[in-house]
């Protein structure tokens, strides 16, 4: 197996620091430019309040869950 030789090796730091400026670039410019306001709006729709049948709902699964259950039952006996 060869050996490195120390002139071989490569100093990564300052490619993975270059890394980093154009990842922060890339994020400044995907971001809009009223950022504060997007995340008030993103959290204040977060946080209103919700209706019990909403398509997350566990109460609405559970009824839907049960009226299959419901269905099939009535058809087997049927």
């Amino acid at each position: 197996m060869d050996r490195i030789d120390s002139g071989q090796r490569i100093d990564i730091r300052g490619r993975v620091r270059a890394h980093c400026v154009r990842q922060v670039a890339i994020v400044r410019l995907a971001a809009p430019s009223d950022w504060q306001g997007e995340l008030r709006a993103a959290l204040a729709a977060q946080r209103r309040p919700r209706s019990m049948f909403d398509s997350g709902s566990d109460l609405r699964l559970f009824l839907e869950s049960f009226a299959i259950f419901f269905t099939a039952t009535m058809m087997f006996l049927l």
